[in-house]
This record gives structure tokens, sequence and C-alpha cells, in this order.
């Protein structure tokens, strides 16, 4: 795995020099005996611009280091020449590491972009949903946020985490419109599925102090 990080990471240059000891081979004994070396160069090159260094984000993204992560994108010059699903994961994780610099109109211009792609899994495409019904009410549209967010429930959401926090989202805009009865709903279908983030728990004791003097 680390063999092949390292070729993701130098596959241009490993490419380059492949194309010029293959015209070297060339001048010296022709072109056949060049054809491997143009080959493998041809194909480290055109990875490098059709597949992007994505795959080094995943162990930064693990360790927590958002900063290696964002360095890992900006090394990418030529998003539009990615793969079309990857270029989709390109502009999500744009959007997320804008979000957490607390750049919402950043964030959501990524995220519009990597959505309006598609993306390569229905769960990925309900988790963006999520996100930017989260970037619409940090910017306080609660009527998008609301559209956004059912539309990640219908989608599907990757896990528990994810659809608890869907749910307790809900539960608020439900708060916010009067709307009593869906907010207890969808606070007890949050309950239900037991999250443990820690932010997720925080939010649920917090709602747990009033909920139940709520009409409805």
């Amino acid at each position: 795995m680390k063999f092949y990080n390292l070729v993701i990471r130098y596959r241009l240059l490993l490419g380059i020099v492949l194309a010029i000891l293959g015209g070297v081979v060339n001048y010296l004994s022709g072109f056949w005996p060049a054809f491997p070396l143009y080959f493998v160069g041809l194909i480290l090159i055109l990875g490098h611009f059709f597949f992007g260094p994505l795959r080094l984000i995943q162990e930064y993204m693990e360790n927590g280091d958002m900063e290696g992560a964002e360095k890992v994108l900006n090394s990418i010059k030529f998003p539009n020449l990615l793969y079309k699903p990857i270029r989709s994961v390109y502009y999500t994780l744009k959007g997320n590491i804008a979000m957490m610099k607390e750049d919402f109109d950043g964030a959501e211009k990524m995220m519009k972009k990597g959505l309006d792609l598609g993306m390569p899994m229905k769960e990925a495409e309900g988790a963006s949903m999520l996100q930017m019904g989260m970037l619409c009410m940090q910017k306080n549209d609660m009527k998008q946020a609301e559209s956004y967010i059912r539309a990640a429930i219908r989608k599907g959401l990757p896990d528990k985490e994810n659809e608890a926090a869907a749910y307790l989202q809900m539960c608020s805009i439900m708060m916010n419109k009067r709307e009593f009865r869906a907010a207890k709903d969808f606070f007890r279908r949050t309950k239900a599925l037991k999250p443990t983030t820690p932010q997720i728990v925080d939010q649920i004791k917090q709602i747990e102090k009033y909920i139940s003097r709520m009409p409805g």
C-alpha cells in the first residue's frame, strides 16, 4: 500500500522519466525496444491527469490532518481533466474543507459542483445533500435546508451517525416552524439510532431539556 501511494505521489515524474528513457532507447535501438517505456510512461502521465492523487487524501483524513489533505487537493492543477466521478469527489472534498474553515459560500459553491456532476454512490450523494442542508442552516435559509435534508434522507445516508444528524437537523427545522409533532417524531428517530458522535449526543441532551414541554 505504501509503495502504491509512493507511485501515485510521483506518478507524473515517473511517467516523464520513462518517456525520456524511451526516447533514448528509441534513438539507440529503434522504436519497438522503446515501446514498453513509452507505454508505461504514457499510462502514468494519463493516470496523473485523469485520476489524480485523491487516494493520498485518505491517510491524511484518517489522521485528522486537514492541512495535508488540502495540500493534496491544491496539487491538482487541472481538475476539469479528472474522470467525472473523481472530479465530483474532488469538489466535494474541497467543499468539506471550506466548510471546516467556515467559508460557507465557498463550501456551497464546491458542493454544488460535486452534486451537479453526480456522485459515484447514492449514499455519497445523500451525505453531500445533508452537508448542503447544514450549510443552508448556517446561512439561515431554512426552506432550502429542509429541501436538501429531506432529499438526503430519501437518497440514503452512509451510516447511522449521518442519519441521526439528518433527523436532528429536521427536528430543529420543525421546531423553528413550530410544527411540534413533527419535531418530536424526528427527535424520536434520532434517539432510536443511538448515535455516539459527541456533537450529536450533546445536541440531543440540549433538545431533551425542553422538547417534552412542547405541545403536540
